[in-house]
């Protein structure tokens, strides 16, 4: 049986859906029910367990962040991701929103510059039987060209402009969405790739740390 705990903690998981989410214009299920079903509290530090389903960021340690619920749905939802989907995530963190498109798409590529946290994604992972995301080391702002193209891609850090190395591992027809803009504040940009052509469009104002690469910013802001 569940302790007092971990019923407190579903309880959180299941409000954060409904209220967080679902109330604030977030409609697609399949991400709807993969945050629901995704332990959001066992990808934050143990002591901040209580905090995980709360309306905010959470600090993971190396100075970065878990983003919000609501900035994790409303990018994955503009992605507008299929079970068929391969997809790249560009910033594991500890893997939360990793995770979460485990339950909808059929790979993840995740890749992170800090080893402690990607070291902790993937122990994560295996905790929980999620075989289909894959943890790379290495320069985000660069991508992953091994298992490129993509069906989507999802960058959870801020870059100066649109990476061309990411566009270029784009499939034809499908998305990528990235915050874009100064290191104080910034847009997230969805970006459609055509044959030919690229449509760039502009969603919410957000805020999210720097992406750091060679097509990145170069230092820490």
């Amino acid at each position: 049986m569940p302790t007092d705990f971990e019923s407190e903690l579903l309880r959180q998981r299941n409000e954060m859906v409904q209220i967080q989410l679902r109330k604030r214009g977030i409609h697609d299920e399949r991400v709807l029910n993969a945050m629901a079903m995704v332990p959001r509290h066992e990808f934050v530090p143990w002591q901040l367990q209580r905090e995980a389903y709360r309306d905010s960021p959470v600090p993971i340690g190396e100075g970065q962040t878990i983003s919000q619920p609501y900035i994790v749905a409303y990018m994955l939802q503009a992605l507008r991701l299929h079970f068929e989907d391969e997809v790249l995530e560009v910033g594991t963190g500890t893997g939360y929103a990793a995770a979460v498109m485990s339950r909808i798409v059929r790979e993840v590529y995740t890749i992170e510059r800090f080893e402690t946290l990607a070291g902790d994604a993937r122990k994560m992972f295996a905790q929980l039987g999620y075989e289909n995301v894959h943890v790379i080391v290495g320069d985000g702002s660069e991508g992953y060209a091994s298992a490129a193209p993509y069906d989507a891609i999802v960058v959870a850090a801020a870059a100066p402009r649109v990476p061309e190395a990411l566009l270029s591992q784009l499939k034809k027809g499908s998305r990528m969405v990235l915050p874009v803009g100064s290191s104080e504040l910034q847009q997230l940009l969805l970006v459609t790739k055509h044959d030919g052509e690229v449509d760039r469009r502009y969603l919410d104002a957000c805020r999210f740390v720097p992406l750091i690469g060679k097509q990145g910013y170069a230092v820490e802001h």
